[in-house]
C-alpha cells in the first residue's frame, strides 16, 4: 500500500523523472533490503520449528542471532552509502533528472537501515511465534504514518522525492518503536537471551546460517530479477520507465495480498513440521493453497474489470494511462500465475526446506528468465520484460512443485510417504 501511494502521489507532480527516481531508488532499496529477506523469512521458518517442538530456550536463542546480524548488515550498509550509490547509478541508463534526484532521495532513505533489518528479524519472529497480529498492526501502523507524512512533506511544505524519503524514515524508526512496546507487553524478559556461549553455538549458527545463505541466494535472484526489469524499463524512456513502475506496484499490491497467506504457510507448516504433526500439515496445505490461489482470481478479476479506473489512481496523466493499458494484459494475468508460487514459498520456508527453494529461484531467473526477454527484445519491445517476469513466475511454480514430493513430502519429520499420498489425494 505504502510503495502504491507513493507512487500515486509523486504521479501527480510536474516532471515525469520524479517517478523515474522513486522507481529507480525503490529499486536500489529492494536490492539491498531484501537481500536481508533471509532475517524476516529464516526466522520465521526456525523459530516455527521450536514453536512446535515446545523450545522456548531456542526461540529466545534465534531471536537474538538474528537481531545481532540485523545490527551488523545495517552498520554495513551505511558505511558502504557512497559506493553503492555511485555502482548503482553506473548501471542504469537513464536522465541526468533521474539520476539527480534518485540520488536525492538514496542519501535520505539509507538511514533507515537499522530500523528495517530489525523489524525484520522481529517480524519474522513474531510470526514464527504464531502471532501474525503483531506485524499487522506493526505494518499497518507504519504504513499510515508513512502516508501522511509524505502527503503533508509533499503537499503541505512542497517538498518532492525528499518528502518521500523523510517521511519513510521516520514512519520505520517510530515502527521499530512500537515493535520495542508490543514485544515487552506480551513476551517480557522471557525470550531474551544475552548469554553469548549460547547465542554462538556452533550448530544453533550453522543451522541459522545455513537457512539463511539459502535464502540470501534465492532473494539475490528475486532481487536481480526485478533490478533487470527496471533497468531495460528504463532504457526504453521515461514514458515507458514510469508506466512500468505503475503496473509493477499492481504486481506488488497483488504480491503483498497473497502472502498473507503464504506467511500463514510459513508459520503453520513451521509450526506442524516442528511437532511432527502431518495431519495438520496436510490440512493447512490444502486450505492455504486453496485461499492463496482463491485471491489471486479475486485480483485478476478486479484488474480485468477496473483496469482504466486502477490506473486513474496513480496518475492523471492521460498519455500515461493509454500507454499502460497496452500492457495492462500481462498484469490481468499475474495474479491467478504468481499467487502458485507464493504459496509454495510459504510451504518450502516453513518447512526450513530452503534449499530446493534456492534451486528454483536460479534455474527460473538464469535458466528461463533472461533468455525469454533477450529472445524476444527485438520482436516485442517492452511486452518482453513482461512476457519475461510472466515465464519466470510460471517456472519458479512449476520447479516447486517437481521438487515438492522429495522435499516436503517425504520429510524424514513425517516418516516417509504417507504425506505425499495424502496431498496427492
Amino acid at each position: 500500500m505504502l510503495s502504491s501511494v507513493d507512487t500515486a502521489l509523486v504521479g501527480r507532480l510536474d516532471g515525469v523523472y520524479y517517478l523515474g527516481a522513486i522507481a529507480i531508488g525503490g529499486m536500489i532499496f529492494n536490492f539491498l533490503y531484501w537481500g536481508f529477506g533471509f532475517l524476516r523469512m529464516g526466522t520465521t521458518g526456525l523459530t516455527a520449528n521450536a514453536f512446535g517442538g515446545k523450545n522456548e530456550r531456542e526461540s529466545a536463542l534465534i531471536l537474538s542471532r538474528a537481531m545481532i546480524v540485523a545490527l551488523a548488515g545495517s552498520f554495513l550498509l551505511i558505511l558502504l552509502q557512497i559506493p553503492i550509490l555511485k555502482l548503482a547509478l553506473a548501471i542504469v541508463n537513464t536522465s541526468d533528472d533521474v539520476l539527480h534526484y534518485t540520488g536525492v532521495y538514496f542519501s535520505i532513505r539509507i538511514w533507515d537501515a537499522p530500523a528495517v533489518l530489525i523489524l525484520f528479524a522481529i517480524q519474522g519472529w513474531f510470526l514464527g511465534m504464531q502471532n501474525a497480529r503483531y506485524p499487522m498492526y506493526i505494518t499497518i501502523f507504519i504504513n499510515l504514518l508513512n502516508i501522511a507524512l509524505n502527503v503533508y512533506f509533499i503537499y503541505g511544505l512542497g517538498m518532492k522525492v525528499d518528502g518521500v524519503a523523510y517521511g519513510t524514515v521516520i514512519a520505520q524508526y517510530c515502527g521499530l518503536i512500537l515493535a520495542a512496546v508490543l514485544f515487552f507487553r506480551k513476551y517480557g524478559k522471557k525470550y531474551i537471551n544475552t548469554n553469548r556461549a549460547r547465542i554462538l553455538v556452533l550448530s544453533g549458527l550453522q543451522r541459522f546460517f545455513t537457512v539463511s545463505r539459502d535464502i540470501f541466494i534465492r532473494t539475490l535472484c528475486l532481487i536481480f530479477t526485478y533490478a533487470f526489469f527496471t533497468v531495460q524499463s528504463a532504457s526504453f524512456g521515461e514514458d515507458i520507465l514510469a508506466v512500468n513502475t505503475i503496473l509493477l506496484q499492481l504486481w506488488h499490491l497483488m504480491a503483498y495480498g497473497v502472502d498473507g497467506f503464504a506467511y500463514a504457510a510459513e508459520s503453520l507448516t513451521g509450526r506442524y513440521m516442528g511437532a511432527r504433526d502431518k495431519k495438520r500439515f496436510t490440512a493447512a496445505v490444502k486450505l492455504l493453497f486453496a485461499w492463496g490461489m482463491g485471491l489471486g482470481a479475486v485480483f485478476s478479476l478486479m484488474y480485468f474489470i477496473f483496469d482504466w479506473h486502477i490506473l486513474r489512481i496513480f496518475t492523471d496523466n492521460e498519455e500515461l494511462i493509454s500507454l499502460a493499458l497496452l500492457y495492462f494484459g500481462w498484469t490481468i494475468a499475474a495474479p491467478l500465475i504468481n499467487s502458485f508460487c507464493f504459496m509454495w514459498d510459504g510451504v518450502y520456508i516453513g518447512a526450513t526446506a530452503t534449499g530446493p527453494m534456492r534451486n528454483s529461484m536460479l534455474i527460473s531467473s538464469i535458466l528461463i528468465f533472461l533468455p525469454a526477454f533477450f529472445l524476444t527484445a527485438d520482436l516485442l519491445g517492452n511486452h518482453a520484460i513482461w512476457f519475461a517476469m510472466t515465464t519466470y513466475m510460471l517456472a519458479r511454480g512449476a520447479t516447486l512443485l517437481y521438487y515438492a514430493p522429495k522435499h516436503l513430502f517425504r520429510n524424514p519429520a513425517f516418516g516417509g510417504g504417507e504425506l505425499e499420498k495424502r496431498l496427492h489425494d
